[in-house]
């Protein structure tokens, strides 16, 4: 496997760029993908730095189920969460215990609570006021008694808690249509522009107060109490945070909010003046200015970084499927009894959602970060260059290899310098089609905390900002085709080289 050998090298100089050294060991800081928990993760980084502890945030993760995967492995040290979620989610309970019970019940799975921050951020309902004076209805059971079809926007998390939207309908005796899950920032977005006519809102929601919507009352007390608290390892040093505890209460974090969302400030720029002040700066021509369009975004300071990032994980998971793919593919067209079998299964593998196969990866290697990314996308590179290796070689003249045997070179011989070589063109191109599937697909690699561009389509999808998911999403289009062009040029020069 002489391909293998060449590649290696690479592969290993690739994943040093991919996996930093972390000698100082500092505290991983994650958070979630909505607004709030970027700015309370962010917060949590600079009071640990600001107390001589070395931090870094891992922004932008995936929902409380990835988040448990990544504490419970070490992934993270450290993350802003809420009682009501501890409880039901992750413990699967009832009722509203107090912290010591909460860490007394964490304490098998290596967990601890601790620093709570002194707001309560409940989930609700909310809808168009001038709809909700219309149809007279006030508080959910209102909802549940109303007559005129209604379409919801709930996001894709509270579609599949434990106390999101299947228990809700069954306590209120909710008759209506589920529909798609949305992004929670989307959900606003559509109520706005009357795609949807009920969304699930967080209490602390900036959006609430600038779209004029009512929160349906919860008036059979179904949702528990969503303190916001720290959910961190038994192992962590809780007290550099302890200034934090009972300092953000709920108009504070709803000023924070909307200091990203309405003002357009930066999840950094936010935290650092909280810390600083107590409140962040809002709506002055200040914060304005601060807010950045497209341009400003595109050619933020994180660019370079963020480049790097991804070009590792598309350029390190090729690598792998080509020193892979090849010889599989090799191997299909070598024996024809397994070919089917093989095909299928790698076939199989390419069809698993990418968010499932980075939670199952997440389990397996138990790690969040560079190491599950790269696994993922050299899986769904796979299949476009075990499939070209098998056809490209199926496309050699079967008496170009008798009349080559019959000349007395053994089978490998006649692989090496005449299969492979004819089958080259349709193997390369299997390899470019790897190479510009994984630039799109590497954007997901940011719900695990592996960075890339995806970290400024996801952060912009949380406060929906345009601007901000077009400058991740324009320059990973410019990437795929630059890719490809690339390709296309080597391809060129590899048929003159030939000829």
């Amino acid at each position: 496997m002489a391909a293998a050998r060449l590649l290696l090298p690479l592969l290993l100089a690739l994943a040093g760029l991919g996996m930093p050294a972390r000698a100082a060991e500092p505290v991983v800081v994650g958070s979630k993908r909505f607004t709030e928990s970027y700015i309370l993760g962010e917060i949590v980084r600079q009071a640990l730095v600001a107390g001589g502890v070395a931090a870094v945030h891992k922004q932008g993760l995936g929902n409380t189920a990835v988040m448990e995967q990544a504490l419970a492995a070490g992934g993270i040290d450290v993350y802003p969460e809420y009682t009501g979620t501890i409880v039901r989610e992750l413990l699967k309970q009832e009722g509203s215990p107090s912290l010591a019970q909460l860490n007394a019940a964490l304490a098998p799975r290596g967990l601890k609570v601790g620093v709570p921050l002194g707001f309560n951020n409940s989930y609700a309902l909310a809808m168009r006021e001038d709809d909700a004076q219309r149809l007279g209805i006030a508080t959910i059971s209102d909802l549940a008694r109303t007559q005129t079809p209604l379409r919801l926007g709930l996001s894709h998390e509270f579609m599949v808690r434990a106390d999101g939207w299947s228990a809700l309908q069954r306590a209120y005796g909710l008759r209506l249509a589920t529909g798609s899950g949305l992004d929670h920032g989307l959900a606003y977005q559509a109520l706005a522009a009357k795609q949807v006519d009920v969304v699930d809102a967080y209490t602390t929601d900036a959006q609430i107060a600038r779209l004029k919507l009512r929160v349906l009352r919860d008036d059979r007390n179904f949702f528990p109490r969503y303190d916001a608290l720290l959910l961190m390892r038994a192992t962590v040093d809780e007290r550099p945070l302890a200034a934090l505890a009972g300092r953000i209460d709920d108009e504070a974090m709803r000023a924070m909010n909307g200091a990203v969302e309405i003002d357009g400030r930066s999840f950094e720029a936010v935290a650092r003046e909280f810390l600083a002040r107590g409140q962040p700066a809002g709506n002055t021509p200040a914060a304005a200015a601060h807010g950045q369009g497209f341009v400003e975004r595109l050619f933020a300071p994180d660019l370079p970084r963020l480049l790097r990032e991804h070009l590792v994980l598309v350029f390190a998971s090729l690598a792998i499927a080509v020193a892979v793919g090849v010889p599989l593919g090799v191997l299909a067209h070598r024996h024809p009894r397994w070919s089917g079998t093989l095909m299928g299964l790698v076939g199989v593998v390419q069809t698993v959602p990418s968010l499932a196969l980075l939670a199952f990866l997440i389990a397996i290697v138990g790690t969040i970060g560079f190491v599950p990314a790269l696994l993922a996308l050299f899986v769904y590179a796979l299949l476009p260059i075990v499939r070209n290796t098998h056809a490209g070689l199926a496309s050699v003249p079967v008496a170009m290899r008798q009349a080559a045997l019959a000349l007395g070179l053994r089978g490998a011989q006649v692989l090496r310098s005449i299969e492979l070589p004819l089958a080259a063109p349709t193997i390369f191109a299997g390899i470019k089609t790897a190479a510009v599937l994984n630039v799109g697909l590497a954007t997901v690699a940011t719900f695990i905390g592996a960075g890339g561009l995806g970290e400024r389509i996801v952060a912009g999808l949380a406060v929906n900002d345009t601007a901000f998911m077009l400058a991740g999403a324009v320059p990973a289009a410019v990437l795929a085709l630059l890719t490809q062009w690339v390709f296309d040029g080597i391809e060129r020069w590899l048929r003159r080289s030939r000829a």
